[in-house]
């Protein structure tokens, strides 16, 4: 890979995603909002010189900064642009020649202690084409002239962003009669002239000045549809004016995703902390490997040379210990935590913006349902929601969930609704299966919750030191972390209610009932009073985890998304755990789940339910207005699918072995994606291979699926280790696991010092 800046890559390369969106070669750019251009540009002055091209980029750029300006300008002369609220200047100066007058203002510019533009846009010459008919002179005066003035830029460069426009491509046969000199065959040479004289005399390298070349390949593509042959379509000039303020704008805002421009973060205090430590722990794995291969060659059997018997080794190999395996799992974390930083931290690999057609979303998940459907299998129990049947569920939903972000498919609204239904599913599980768990076992010890805690959250805290991220940014994780927790604090709360108690006294059911009766208004009164829920999270230490950007506004947003489907998972549970231990339904292998008629009734309306609720989603104009409505109804659906998927007997007896291998799995890779299938951060995607985008597609996901199951055999090791049955070293590891997270908050701390 060519590596170096990708500014060079912004201002030369790309190519069309669609008919208005521009990809860099290489790298993301942002879309800059208003108020975004207002910050960067704030105190700044920008100049743009040259003829009614530049006047037209001129436009483009001042409508970043106020959309509401009009192009009401003298044609011919300059034009003053000032936003009194951030102190921004921006002026159009009437120089369409390269020659004496251009060189004198720029000049003006050098001298003395006269106030330098902070960005400086030029660029012409198809006046000078037009007005000398094309000649041959004129081409050589514009050498002349540009060759005097390009010093002068060079100067300009060492303080100032200084960009030279190369000329657009003309569409010949829409040019007036008056302009019919002007052709590509000229344009080509005055660029090529300007290329070469500029930054030819300059050593250093800060005081080059920029060529902007990539509009000529934004014109190659849309000048025929200007409106005279030689001025660009709208959507063009704004494209160019877009990459002009990711060019200047990326390095100071630095966007999540825009990456052009921006340079590489450096390592923070944690960040060297845990890369000594992996490599402490690789350098200390090999050592003990060593030692252990060359004790195994001590005691290999070896052949008595008298009698010409085999001698046993008079000591056995001794097992792995602990702590190998506790290296060997940092090892290998290690390794994969390098892959992680490369791929989305270090400007190692390329990075694209995405972008959403039909073809993209639907075409591959045609293709792994009928991979799910072919490998089809008997499951080894028949009940409803067995292990099988979760695990494929999570797996086709995961699946789903990953083409969507790759595809980009958030921006078509029925996609973006059905697959927030796939997340409240995935939370309805967390609802049922921990409440089943509770009310079944009665297991309410230390040990189980650190066992779910520890599996749920170990990935995430490693991406929070190694990518420098808080825990709010895996938004997900938090999510079922503070559900298990109120599953657990409802359930484990005296009276603690579970179905052996239960099964003596029907009073028990009306107490738990109560219970979740409670649970619902607590969540109702939560999610009408922002102000509450901001006070219970603000407080030391869970502001440390539940804020994002300096609040928890995001937390309470999605919190408050899908704020009723773990309530509902666990109604759901309690019911079907009833109805089960009354016999009420029949969960034989081939038989239906209630009479004929019955089942019939209830497959009808499930059809029915689920088929409105698509419709409903598909509807949907405001975004605003189905997230409103979407807690209360995203249940129907969910239900209407556990009873098609479960009623008619056959469907419920077989599963999918492929869509289930997924589901194991199906954490790690929703964690996962963020850095090492996605990129800056789930904003882009990340480009191993450039220029075939399907085989990096195939071979990036290979990586990422295999990096996603490593890392989920990582977490199942280490929870052995760290939570041990036995309490009082569970408690010994409590405390060595507080120490840690005081320490990091300690290091956090001192950085965010260092920061400010």
């Amino acid at each position: 890979f060519k590596g170096g800046d990708t500014c060079e890559y912004l201002l030369s390369s790309g190519r069309f995603l669609g008919e208005k969106v521009w990809q860099p070669h290489s790298c993301m750019m942002h879309k800059y909002k208003n108020s975004e251009a207002k910050n960067c540009l704030i105190d700044k002055h920008v100049v743009f010189i040259g003829d009614s091209r530049i006047r037209q980029l001129f436009y483009s750029f001042i409508k970043l900064i106020n959309p509401q300006v009009k192009e009401e300008g003298i044609k011919h002369g300059n034009i003053p642009f000032e936003d009194k609220s951030a102190s921004i200047k921006v002026d159009f100066l009437w120089y369409p020649e390269v020659n004496g007058s251009m060189r004198q203002r720029i000049k003006s510019w050098t001298e003395g202690s006269v106030a330098k533009p902070h960005i400086i846009v030029v660029g012409a010459a198809t006046w000078s084409i037009k007005i000398h008919n094309g000649s041959n002179e004129a081409l050589a005066q514009y050498k002349i002239n540009i060759t005097s003035i390009a010093p002068l830029l060079e100067k300009l460069a060492i303080s100032s962003d200084v960009y030279w426009v190369l000329q657009d491509p003309v569409y010949e046969d829409l040019l007036s009669e008056s302009r019919k000199m002007i052709t590509n065959e000229k344009i080509d040479a005055y660029n090529e002239a300007a290329v070469r004289i500029l930054n030819s005399s300059s050593r250093n390298s800060k005081a080059k000045v920029k060529v902007f070349s990539v509009s000529k390949l934004i014109a190659q593509e849309t000048i025929m549809k200007s409106a005279d042959g030689l001025h660009l379509p709208e959507s063009s000039r704004d494209m160019n004016a877009m990459i002009l303020m990711n060019v200047y704008c990326n390095k100071i805002m630095k966007p999540i995703d825009g990456s052009c421009c921006q340079p590489q973060p450096p390592l923070t205090l944690i960040q060297k902390i845990a890369f000594c430590f992996f490599t402490l722990s690789i350098i200390g794995y090999l050592i003990i490997s060593l030692i252990h291969r060359n004790n195994h060659r001590k005691n290999k059997s070896c052949t008595d040379l008298e009698s010409g018997e085999e001698k046993k080794p008079a000591i056995s190999i001794p097992n792995v210990s602990t702590l190998e395996m506790l290296l060997h799992c940092f090892c290998k974390l290690g390794l994969i935590m390098t892959y992680f930083y490369l791929c989305d931290r270090a400007n190692l690999f390329m990075k694209e913006n995405k972008f959403y057609t039909h073809s993209s979303f639907f075409i591959p998940i045609a293709y792994i349902l009928v991979l799910g459907v072919f490998y089809t299998e008997n499951t080894k129990e028949t009940k409803v929601l067995n292990r099988e049947q979760t695990d494929e569920w999570k797996g086709w939903m995961q699946l789903v969930i990953l083409i969507y972000h790759i595809s980009g498919a958030s921006t078509f609204l029925p996609v973006y609704m059905h697959i927030r239904v796939l997340v409240a599913a995935y939370l309805f599980q967390t609802g049922y299966g921990h409440f089943s768990y509770f009310w079944i076992k009665g297991d309410f010890g230390v040990y189980r919750v650190c066992q779910v805690l520890f599996r749920l959250n170990f990935l995430v805290v490693v991406l929070c030191i190694v990518m420098d991220r808080p825990y709010q940014f895996y938004y997900f994780v938090p999510l079922v972390t503070v559900w298990f927790m109120i599953i657990y604090a409802t359930l484990g709360v005296w009276p603690q209610i579970i179905q052996k108690r239960a099964n003596g006294n029907c009073l028990w059911h009306f107490g738990l009932l109560l219970k979740l009766i409670c649970l619902l208004i607590c969540i109702y009164f939560l999610s009408y009073s922002q102000g509450a829920f901001e006070k219970i999270f603000s407080f030391w230490p869970l502001s440390k985890c539940f804020e994002l950007n300096g609040n928890v506004y995001e937390w309470w947003f999605r919190w408050k998304l899908d704020r009723y489907v773990v309530f509902h998972g666990m109604l759901f549970a309690f019911i079907y755990l009833a109805l089960q231990k009354r016999q009420m339904i029949s969960e034989g292998k081939g038989d239906p789940l209630f009479s004929n008629r019955v089942s019939n009734v209830l497959l009808f309306i499930s059809i029915v339910s689920f088929l409105t609720y698509s419709i409903w989603a598909s509807s949907c104009k405001n975004k605003t207005e189905c997230n409103e409505l979407h807690p209360s109804v995203s249940v129907v659906q969910i239900l209407a699918f556990i009873l098609i998927r479960n009623i008619p007997g056959y469907v419920r007896s077989v599963y999918s072995s492929f869509f289930a291998w997924f589901g194991k799995i199906s954490l790690e890779l929703f964690i996962c994606q963020y850095h090492i299938w996605l990129a800056a951060d789930t904003k882009g995607i990340l480009v191993l291979i450039p220029g075939y985008p399907m085989f990096n597609v195939l071979v990036s996901t290979f990586i990422f699926v295999c990096v996603a199951h490593e890392i989920s055999q990582i977490t199942n090791d280490l929870a052995q280790i760290m939570v041990p049955k036995d309490n009082s070293t569970l408690l010994k590891r409590l405390l060595c696991i507080a120490g840690f997270f005081s320490g990091l908050h300690f290091f956090s701390a001192m950085q965010d010092q260092s920061r400010h």
